[in-house]
């Protein structure tokens, strides 16, 4: 599918300056160990034996790096660990641990490379091991693009593994024996004569010893805990309402901010007149921050009332002004000067369509959705002593320490990192600008703990959005399924927007355009997929399954129309056209499930989907009713192959917690602009699925996958197309602009 003549010359940049150029040294240096950063603050008769195991008086604490934000991750990640060290979950501590380049994560730059993601060859697999070295220079603690347990897999295994094989040497020396007389199990080493050793009675001793070079991994027939559906180690706190989210910080003499910056994102401030807010009760300070403005006062509440009753003058926005003008934006984005990358150009896809007797066409519209978490940006810092402290739900902690160090002045080992659980993300929480507001109210507030809440409106109005898109496609269709077909899809660079805020070089194409559009497995003679990059300032960023979200949508319904255009069944000619076994089986396993092809109720309809995103093929099949001419989803199914299935009821929590986010977007998610501003501030305008709307859901999960996957986000791309085709199936109308409610009720 791809081929290397295709790919410019700007993809490859920056990689080969990082080997090539100013960072010569990077190999060197990438083959360094690693300190290990839990012995920087390790208290007395505490044991770090490696970056993700601690052992003290308290017990036994696996660090789990990645950020907990309801996906279930500090549950399968601590079970890595947790099999090869032989020790079950309800035996040890979790924690986040701190902001470390010890941390990064490798896999998550993966997706931007391209190759398919189920492309085996020497090259691509060649490219995947390169982009470690990267990873490890960049050192970036990042939890996204459904990375965590592909990153994981074998590096927390493999730390387990050598803590249990230091234990083990300690033990034979303290008991004289050899160690293949040794066992362990629960936490103990235990001989043959059945004397036991605690892992915290070995773990000293075993901190001075060396694990061995080569270690063995325990093989699937041996597992106890990875492969079986575990109880999640986050839900008791959060049932008891004990668990602490950024927004529950709470420390003795804390003072509360809320800030205003300019609704026109991006723009600046001109002026502003805070006299009424001074007075107002509980206020202690008004700050200009940015382009805006930080209260501080006792409580959160009357740092709300006193920022809401300040007096602003704008500067106006660089972007568009309208939603229709970024639409038109969109629309002239489709030359040859935006094209931003065609990866797949398969056959002669010019010719098939000059030769055809028939051509059929269509456009397809999607809007800005925000992230809208239920938790609001918030953030705690605290400057004392000489050191600075943050309390956040961030998905990028070491970037935190970076804009830490800018702001303030100190040294990184001044700064620490208190990475909270998140009350949702889907993205949003891998931005910085709540983060860099609050330390810099605390730098204004030297000795007082801050804790800055953002209102709802300013979250919703104040987001980095999932972009506008269009996509046009041009289709010849046999009596067996499609010849020819040229996708072109236009839309903002997520890479360039994202990337730039963090101070991150992003060079060359951006794969998130195409991204489950051009590596989609169909084998089809002629087809061809270009990317055009919409040139606009206006601020976009990562949104659950990135830009799997639009072209999941854009293609499925393109493949949908395809087969109603010759009357072929939709599900049928999927299957035919597919080239990559387990994308087939996950078709034919959702088919087998939800019936389809068997009679349904007068009035019912179902509609299929699939997408293979971030290398889990995912299909799906909605079944609707139409009641008094609106729209009532009543199932829905779901066959997903992770490869490798860690914990199979959290799988199939993450596919349904999935396929509802897909669903609520696909129905009714939309932000408009009026004046340069986002109209949507809150929940009343900006809707989402009630429970009376969700469908009855099952998932089947496979294990045919060429390698371990994540799951946070493959279950989101199918849901609105196969909602959309099921539409068509009941109704004849096929809707190709998203939100569906714009051209249909809904019960």
């Amino acid at each position: 599918m791809s081929k290397l003549g295709t790919i410019t010359r700007r993809t490859f940049l920056f990689g080969s300056v990082v080997i090539a150029g100013g960072l010569g040294f990077g190999f060197y240096k990438y083959k360094q160990p690693i300190d290990n950063p839990l012995e920087t603050d390790l208290a007395d008769g505490s044991t770090a034996l490696t970056p993700y195991l601690l052992i003290d008086q308290s017990g036994i604490s696996i660090i789990v790096p990645r950020a907990e934000m309801g996906q279930g991750v500090q549950t399968t990640l601590a079970a890595l660990v947790a099999e090869e060290l032989d020790v079950t979950l309800e035996q040890v501590n979790v924690i986040h641990g701190p902001a470390s380049s010890a941390y990064f994560n490798a896999a998550v730059l993966e997706e931007a490379l391209p190759f398919s993601s189920i492309d085996t060859g020497a090259m691509a697999n060649g490219m995947r091991n390169f982009v470690h070295v990267p990873a490890k220079l960049l050192g970036l603690q990042i939890t996204g693009g459904s990375s965590s347990v592909a990153d994981a897999y074998e590096k927390m295994r493999v730390a387990g593994a050598a803590a249990r094989n230091v234990l083990v040497k300690a033990a034979a020396q303290q008991l004289g024996v050899s160690i293949t007389s040794l066992r362990t199990e629960n936490g103990l080493v235990i001989s043959s004569n059945g004397e036991t050793l605690s892992y915290l009675q070995l773990a000293a001793a075993a901190a001075t010893i060396e694990p061995d070079s080569e270690l063995q991994l325990k093989p699937r027939s041996e597992w106890k805990i990875l492969g079986q559906s575990q109880n999640r180690i986050d839900i008791p706190a959060k049932s008891t309402g004990t668990a602490e989210f950024g927004i529950d910080v709470d420390l003795p003499n804390m003072m509360y901010a809320s800030i205003r910056v300019n609704p026109n994102l991006g723009a600046a401030m001109n002026s502003f007149d805070a006299s009424k807010a001074q007075g107002m009760r509980g206020v202690k300070k008004v700050l200009a921050i940015d382009n805006g403005v930080a209260v501080i006062a006792s409580n959160t509440w009357y740092a709300f009332k006193a920022v809401n009753a300040i007096e602003f003058d704008w500067a106006t926005a660089d972007y568009p002004l309208t939603t229709a003008s970024h639409l038109k934006a969109v629309e002239d984005s489709f030359t040859d000067d935006n094209q931003d990358s065609q990866l797949r150009e398969d056959g002669d896809v010019e010719k098939a369509l000059k030769d055809a007797d028939q051509v059929i066409s269509a456009e397809y519209k999607v809007p800005y959705l925000p992230h809208a978490p239920l938790e609001p940006m918030n953030a705690t810092a605290w400057l004392h002593d000489g050191k600075l402290e943050v309390w956040a739900g961030t998905q990028i902690p070491t970037q935190a320490v970076k804009e830490a160090v800018k702001i303030t002045g100190l040294e990184q080992s001044n700064i620490k990192i208190h990475t909270t659980l998140m009350g949702g993300s889907f993205g949003r929480r891998l931005e910085m600008d709540y983060i860099i507001q609050a330390i810099k109210v605390a730098v204004e507030m030297p000795g007082s703990p801050i804790k800055l809440t953002w209102t709802r409106e300013e979250d919703m109005t104040h987001d980095n959005y999932r972009p506008i898109g269009m996509a046009r496609f041009k289709a010849v269709v046999s009596d067996k399924g499609p010849t020819a077909i040229d996708l072109q899809l236009a839309g903002a660079s997520v890479n360039a927007s994202q990337m730039g805020r963090l101070g991150i070089p992003a060079a060359g194409p951006d794969i998130a355009i195409v991204q489950a559009a051009w590596d989609q497995p169909y084998g089809v003679e002629n087809f061809r997929v270009t990317g055009y990059r919409v040139k606009n300032d206006f601020p976009i960023s990562s949104w659950r399954s990135v830009g799997s979200s639009q072209n999941g949508f854009f293609h499925e319904s393109m493949m949908d129309e395809i087969a109603h255009s010759k009357s072929l069944d939709p599900m049928q000619m999927r299957i035919d056209l597919i080239t990559h076994e387990p994308s087939r089986k996950v078709l034919e396993a959702v088919a087998e499930m939800s019936g389809w092809g068997t009679a349904l109720p007068e009035g019912h309809a179902r509609g299929v989907a699939f997408s293979l995103s971030f290398g889990v093929p995912a299909a799906e099949v909605i079944e609707i009713a139409i009641i008094d001419g609106k729209v009532k989803i009543i199932n829905a199914f779901a066959a997903v192959d992770v490869g490798i299935a860690m914990d199979p009821r959290n799988i199939k929590a993450q596919v349904m917690g999935g396929l509802n986010f897909g669903l609520a977007a696909a129905i009714m998610g939309d932000i408009s602009i009026k004046d340069g501003q986002i109209q949507e501030t809150n929940f009343h305008q900006y809707r989402s699925m009630r429970f009376y709307q969700a469908p009855a859901v099952e998932v089947r999960v496979l294990e045919n996958g060429e390698r371990v996957r994540g799951i946070g986000e493959p279950g989101t791309p199918p849901a609105a197309p196969a909602l959309a085709n099921a539409i068509f199936a009941a109704t004849g109308q096929r809707i190709r602009e998203l939100p569906l409610s714009k051209h249909i009720g809904f019960v």
